[in-house]
């Protein structure tokens, strides 16, 4: 058994105008600012200049983990961890301020040690960075990975990611990896593994606990389902959407059903919908990588548009376009104010003809219906894609990475973008 400590030096700060702060001094990147860690376990920094005493209240030592042999339970089903980053696995170091991941399964069944209780963990990190720099080149390095453990026997895959894409990484891994024989739950945490208010546990305990427990194969999200440490939700790949910036319960379903809740404290698993998917060992799995090299671009419709915004996607493969209403883009000239959009309108006529043009619902809640308003009919007219789709924007970007990089013909992408092959596209939208 180890034992690793690290110092952090209390210390409280009066300010010039009146005010008190208590919490442990951390490393400051400027000179100027002293940064200080509540016990909040928010930062805060305050500019020297404001500061009218600041008093060392003595050092804390802070154990940070305790390793120990993890050893393997035949009688345990085994579930591999891949990190990806985030906060899930994650601690502060107080000797340089910053909340770093601590990635074997030693660490992480003494950071939470429930783990062990149901299952034999595998951990290994794939790529330590923020999810906001995700390419291509990661999705296809997951997808790998995921096959290794597959084909060593594992009964779950576990991916850590950072929030801020995470529904995008989903959505692609949902396309790539073909007739899953187990369950790959992706989680993330909203609030640092150092605060109180930390997700981390709930959410990560409650995905390995549906990945040994559950009769479910395929990708899917575990979230926190509000503000309660009580309830995860599972969610699909590509149905779901981060609808907050830091709300526990960020990930929500849009215009589909979650798959099932956990109740982690009292163990118990319930299945929302029961047209899941469910682990077969005789599927035939396999994976289809993304082509690294492509250009997907996606377009934003708003008031004031100008042709450039279109014109510039001609060297691209592929276009995103989140479109207002049922579906649409300015492109009547009904005025000398609107000429602007006549040139819009020759744009994506010329930008169509080139390569996939995609129209999806920028309200998100409701799908495309291209046939009722004539701007929807000229949109069509010009070979636009999408039509009667409920499609998320961001799973519609990684349906098209995927087709696109099966060279496939730009009618095949046509026909596949308007079928529904995952899920990403409901026969009837939900409210």
């Amino acid at each position: 058994m180890k034992k690793e400590f690290s110092e952090a030096q209390q210390v409280e700060i009066h300010t010039k105008d009146k005010q008190s702060f208590k919490g442990i001094l951390l490393p400051s990147l400027d000179p100027n600012i002293v940064m200080l860690k509540l016990s909040s376990g928010y930062n805060l920094g305050i500019d020297k200049k404001e500061i009218q005493q600041l008093t060392k209240l003595g050092k804390l030592k802070i154990e940070r983990l305790m390793l120990k042999e993890h050893k393997h339970d035949a009688k345990l089903p085994t579930i591999t961890i891949l990190h990806t980053g985030g906060t899930v696995a994650s601690q502060i170091d107080y000797t340089t301020g910053a909340v770093s991941a601590r990635f074997t399964p030693e660490e992480l069944v003494v950071k939470f040690p429930e783990l062990q209780q149901h299952a034999n963990i595998h951990s290994r990190l794939v790529s330590n960075m923020f999810s906001e720099d995700m390419r291509f080149a990661h999705y296809n390095l997951l997808a790998k990975e995921i096959e290794k453990e597959i084909k060593k026997g594992v009964q779950g895959v576990i991916i850590t990611h950072g929030t801020d894409t995470l529904h995008y990484t989903s959505a692609a891994l949902t396309f790539m990896l073909h007739h899953l024989p187990i369950p790959v739950v992706l989680v993330g945490s909203q609030r640092s593994s150092d605060r109180g208010s930390s997700d981390a546990f709930l959410n990560l305990t409650s995905a390995v606990f549906f990945a040994t427990q559950a009769d479910f194969a395929g990708v899917a999200i575990c979230m926190h389902k509000d503000l309660n440490d009580e309830l995860c939700t599972i969610l699909p790949g590509v149905n779901t959407r981060k609808n907050h910036t830091s709300r526990r319960d960020a990930f929500t379903c849009i215009n589909a059903a979650p798959i099932a809740e956990v109740n982690y404290a009292k163990q118990h698993i319930q299945f929302l919908k029961q047209d899941h998917k469910k682990r077969n060992p005789d599927a035939r799995f396999h994976v289809r990588l993304l082509n690294e090299k492509l250009k997907v671009g996606i377009v934003y419709t708003h008031p004031q548009m100008h042709a450039d915004e279109i014109s510039k996607y001609n060297a691209y493969n592929g276009l995103i376009i989140l479109g207002t209403g049922l579906g649409h883009l300015p492109v009547n000239h009904i005025d000398k104010t609107t000429a602007e959009h006549e040139k819009i309108l020759k744009e994506l006529s010329k930008l169509a003809k080139k390569i996939p043009v995609v129209m999806t619902p920028q309200p998100l809640a409701g799908r495309i219906n291209m046939q009722v308003y004539s701007t929807g009919r000229r949109l069509l007219e010009l070979g636009m894609i999408g039509n009667l789709c409920d499609t998320l924007p961001e799973t519609a970007f990684a349906k098209l990475a995927y087709l696109l990089s099966q060279k496939k013909s730009k009618e095949e992408i046509h026909q596949a973008m308007e079928k529904n092959l995952h899920g990403e596209i409901a026969k009837r939208s939900l409210p």
